[in-house]
């Protein structure tokens, strides 16, 4: 039959694929078989229910619920068709269009993935941030203290009641001027010389012996004080611990499990000890912890000169540099905080002025 695409025919009563020649008209199919039968199909009574990708044999089907059936090769049938019965081409797969569909597939693909990125820089963070704010307080303690525990048990805590109470007249000296926050604060040296610092949820502080032995004067340890409390009272670590950690600690958050929150204190210390706050949640530490000196009469100059030393032994000293891993420290924050301190210059309370500083700070022994 000229014009004719060899294909094969099933009757849809036995599973017997006859050879066939398919001939495409206006309105219909002719389908020669090798016995000399006859078939003729209107166009209108046949659906394609195979052959959209490149590589698949195309299948025509006729009639229910055990329809016809016939099977062809070529892609040019297809195009045959498209061609000689334009008026029925929307029933059938068009080959010259499946370029487009892998386009089309491949935008979708890199499509998903940007969408995919947007929601791990953007989406994710805004969760947690507003997860961050709404679990209770009592979840965000029992999970610092599992932390702290986790940190701290291959650790010596330093425990010296004398110079432990003069620690804590800073953190009350920065608090009392504060609004009444809903956490109980505690403040913890753990023997260890890296130069360093956490915030917990809940209200608690780790210091590392090495950060206190590095400090200057008492000015100094509140400027770090004050910044770390801040991470605390912003629920900066609360966010990030929800945002890095494991998607089960988001779902402990929402439901606001005590048990589970104890559960995912190892999570949470693994975390905390490769945290790194973001430049925007740095910053707002810094002059919110800025403020709190200022309004505690705390000359911030310490805490300037603190961030200013530890910049400077960056380079030779790996240990200092362990504190700006986590807290990173760019020179316009610390003319930032320059600039918000520049407004007043006098008017400071000593911090601690009965004691010596050079002793208060071997808290973990000499």
């Amino acid at each position: 039959m000229p014009g004719a695409f060899a294909g094969s025919y099933l009757d849809g009563r036995i599973a017997e694929r006859r050879p066939a020649s398919v001939r495409v008209a206006a309105s219909g199919l002719e389908i020669a078989l090798a016995d000399g039968t006859r078939h003729w199909w209107p166009i209108r009574d046949v659906r394609q229910t195979q052959g959209f990708y490149a590589g698949e044999q195309i299948r025509l089907e006729r009639g229910a619920p055990f329809p016809e059936i016939l099977l062809v090769d070529d892609t040019a049938f297809l195009s045959a068709l498209h061609t000689i019965a334009r008026g029925f081409g929307r029933k059938f797969h068009d080959p010259q269009r499946r370029r487009s569909r892998v386009l089309l597939t491949i935008g979708a693909a890199l499509a998903a993935v940007g969408a995919g990125a947007v929601l791990y820089v953007w989406g994710i963070p805004a969760a947690a941030g507003l997860l961050a704010s709404r679990v209770p307080v009592s979840w965000e303690e029992r999970l610092g203290q599992a932390a702290v525990e986790q940190l701290t048990a291959s650790r010596r805590r330093c425990i010296d009641q004398d110079r432990d109470a003069a620690i804590g007249e800073i953190v009350k000296r920065l608090l009392d001027p504060q609004p009444k926050a809903p956490y109980t604060f505690r403040v913890i040296v753990v023997d260890d010389s890296t130069v360093n610092a956490f915030a917990v949820p809940g209200g608690q502080v780790v210091l590392l012996r090495g950060l206190v032995a590095r400090t200057r004067s008492a000015e100094e340890l509140a400027g770090v004080l004050a910044h770390e409390l801040q991470h605390v009272l912003q629920r900066h670590t609360t966010r990030l611990l929800l945002q890095h950690a494991s998607t089960g600690l988001m779902l402990v958050a929402i439901s606001g499990d005590l048990t589970g929150a104890m559960a995912y204190g190892i999570e949470s210390a693994r975390v905390l000890g490769t945290l790194s706050y973001s430049r925007y949640l740095e910053n707002e530490a810094d002059v919110e912890g800025l403020r709190m000196l200022l309004a505690a009469d705390v000359d911030p100059r310490g805490m300037i000169g603190f961030f200013e030393t530890l910049k400077a032994a960056e380079q030779g000293t790996p240990t200092a540099s362990r504190y700006l891993v986590s807290h990173p420290l760019a020179a316009d924050r610390v003319e930032t905080l320059k600039r918000l301190a520049a407004g007043r210059t006098t008017g400071y309370r000593p911090l601690l002025p009965e004691r010596d500083w050079t002793d208060v700070r071997r808290v973990c022994g000499s």
